[in-house]
C-alpha cells in the first residue's frame, strides 16, 4: 500500500512547485494564513493534484469516485490506516499529508490536520502531531550535515528530521512519548522510503547505553503552569525549562567521540541567576564543548498570550483566568523572561571543555549547519595555537570591508568588517585590524603581518604585537578569520 501511495503521489506530482504552481501566489500566501476560499478557486478543476490539496491541505470532503481517480485502488486501505475517513458518498482528510522538501528532496509527512482554517475555532488534542513548523524547519537549517554512523531523532514528532537525517547517516534511530507522533512517523518514513528504528518513549530512555554522532532535538519546550490538560507535541510534565536541563545534561552520555547534540531550545530568565550562568551550570559538568545562541527574549505577557492562542484558548470564557493563573506561576518561580535558542554541544574530549553563551538577535545567512562546524574548527584551532600571532590565519570566504565617511574624503571615518555566512556579524576595526586582517591569506603568521604592518605605520613592532593577541584570538573566535 505504501509503495503504490509513493508511486501515485509522484506520478500527479504532488510536490511543493506543483502545489505552489497551481494555487498561484495570492492563493498559497492566502493558505499559510489558514485562509483556504482562493485555494477552492484555484483547485475546482477536478484533476488528480487539485483533489489532493482540497482533500488534505484545504481538509474538504470530496465525492469516493473523485478520490478513487486520484488515489486508485488505496481508498480503503487509507481509511484503514487512518489517513482517510469515509462518510456515505464521501471521502475526507483524518491526518494531513503534505509535501515537503527541500533543494534535492520531495518529501512528504502525515501529522495531523492544520486547525482553525477559516476562522474556525482551534481545537487541538492533547495528542496533537504538528507538521512542518518554524521550529522544525529552524532545527533542520541548524543541525551539521556530515556523514554519521548512527543518528538520533529525540522527540521525533511527524518525523520530519528523520528524513533529513537519513540523507547523510547509515542509522536512524527517532523517539518520541506520544503514540500517535510514532504513527506518524512511521508513515512519514516508509512513504519516504526511509528505513528508521522508530521507538517509544521519554527523554533518553529508549535509547539507553547507546551512543550516536549525532542528536537532534526539538524538544516540548513550551513553559507553563502543571496542567492535565498539557500538549504533548510542547509541553513535558517535567517544571520549568528542565526538559531541556536534561537533555543537555544527559548528551554525554550518548555521544561518540567529535558527536554532536543539538538542541532548539526555551530557558527561562530567573531573578536570582543570569541565564548565561545557568546555561553553564547544565553544561559544564557534561565535559562538552557548547555554542549557546540566545536568539530572542519574550516578556511574559507576549508569551502567555502565544501559547495561549496556538492551544485555541484566545476566545474560551476562561481565557483571562488561565492567563492570570500563568503570570502568578511565573511570579512564584521568580521568572522574569522567557528566551528561545540553539544549544550545540560537541565530544570533543578537551581537558577544558570550551562553552560560549551569546546572545544574537540580527540576521542569520543560510543553514547555520556549516557555521556550527566551523565554530568547531575554530574552537580546535585556538585550543591547538600556544600562540595566536605564531599561527597562520587567513580570512573567512565572503567577508565584507566596509567604509564610511564623506564622499570624496580620502580616509574613511569608519572601517566595518561583515560576514556573509551564519551570523552576519559586523566589526568596527582600525587600519591595523584592516590591514591584517587584509593581508592575512595563509601563507604569513599574524605575527610577521603586524612586524610588517608596524614597519610600516613606524610604531613599535612589541608594542604592536601585544595590543594586538587579543584582537587576533577575537577575529577568529567571533568567525572573522579561520
Amino acid at each position: 500500500m505504501i509503495e503504490r501511495l509513493r508511486d501515485r503521489l509522484a506520478e500527479v506530482d504532488f510536490t511543493v512547485d506543483a502545489v505552489g504552481e497551481l494555487l498561484g501566489p495570492a492563493a498559497h500566501a492566502a493558505l499559510l494564513r489558514n485562509e483556504t476560499t482562493p485555494a477552492r478557486r484555484a483547485t475546482a478543476d477536478g484533476s488528480a493534484l487539485s483533489t489532493l490539496v482540497r482533500l488534505f491541505q484545504l481538509q474538504l470532503p470530496v465525492p469516493r469516485e473523485s478520490a478513487e481517480r486520484a488515489l486508485p485502488g488505496s481508498i480503503a486501505d487509507l481509511v484503514e490506516v487512518g489517513l482517510l475517513g469515509a462518510d456515505g458518498s464521501d471521502v475526507h482528510a483524518r491526518a494531513d499529508l503534505r509535501p515537503y522538501g527541500d533543494d534535492d528532496h520531495d518529501w512528504w509527512v502525515v501529522c495531523d490536520l492544520t486547525p482553525g482554517l477559516d476562522t474556525q475555532p482551534v481545537v487541538v488534542g492533547p495528542d496533537h502531531v504538528l507538521g512542518i513548523s518554524e521550529a522544525s524547519s529552524s532545527l533542520a537549517r541548524l543541525t551539521v550535515r556530515r556523514d554519521a554512523d548512527r543518528v538520533l531523532d529525540l522527540g521525533t514528532g511527524c518525523g520530519v528530521q528523520a528524513l533529513h537525517l537519513a540523507g547523510h547517516s547509515r542509522e536512524v534511530v527517532a523517539t518520541d512519548v506520544n503514540p500517535r507522533a510514532l504513527w506518524a512517523a512511521r508513515l512519514t518514513t516508509e512513504l519516504n522510503g526511509v528505513d528508521a528504528d522508530v521507538r517509544q518513549g521519554s527523554l533518553y530512555e529508549p535509547v539507553a547505553g547507546e551512543r550516536f554522532d549525532l542528536v537532534v532535538t526539538n524538544p516540548p519546550f513550551v513553559v507553563s503552569p502543571p496542567s492535565d490538560d498539557r500538549l504533548v507535541y510542547r509541553e513535558s510534565d517535567l517544571p520549568g525549562d528542565d526538559v531541556v536541563r536534561r537533555i543537555v545534561a544527559g548528551a554525554h552520555h550518548h555521544l561518540r567521540p567529535d558527536g554532536w547534540c543539538q538542541v532548539l531550545a526555551s530557558w527561562m530568565h530567573t531573578a536570582d541567576r543570569p541565564w548565561e550562568e545557568r546555561l553553564q551550570g547544565w553544561i559544564e559538568p557534561t565535559g562538552l564543548d557548547a555554542w549557546v545562541v540566545q536568539r530572542e527574549v519574550v516578556d511574559l505577557p507576549a508569551y502567555v498570550e502565544m501559547w495561549l492562542a496556538d492551544a485555541g484558548l484566545r476566545h474560551r470564557p476562561d481565557y483571562v483566568r488561565r492567563y492570570d493563573e500563568w503570570l502568578s506561576w511565573f511570579a512564584e518561580q521568580g521568572v522574569e523572561a522567557m528566551a528561545f535558542g540553539w544549544i550545540d554541544l560537541r565530544n570533543a574530549g578537551r581537558e577544558a571543555p570550551v562553552v560560549r553563551t551569546e546572545t544574537w538577535q540580527h540576521d542569520v545567512a543560510g543553514s547555520m549547519g556549516p557555521a556550527v562546524l566551523a565554530w568547531a574548527d575554530r574552537v580546535d584551532a585556538l585550543a591547538d595555537a600556544d600562540d595566536v600571532l605564531a599561527a597562520c590565519w587567513r580570512q573567512v570566504p565572503g567577508l565584507v570591508q566596509e567604509t564610511f565617511g564623506p564622499a570624496g574624503a580620502t580616509d574613511p571615518e569608519a572601517i566595518v568588517l561583515r560576514l556573509a555566512e551564519g551570523p552576519r556579524r559586523a566589526r568596527q576595526v582600525d587600519t591595523v585590524e584592516a590591514g591584517l586582517v587584509g593581508a592575512l591569506d595563509g601563507e604569513l603568521t599574524a605575527g610577521q603581518v603586524l612586524d610588517a604592518l608596524a614597519t610600516l605605520l613606524e610604531r613599535d613592532a612589541d608594542e604592536l604585537r601585544e595590543r594586538y593577541r587579543p584582537v587576533v584570538h577575537d577575529l577568529v573566535a567571533d568567525g572573522y578569520l579561520h
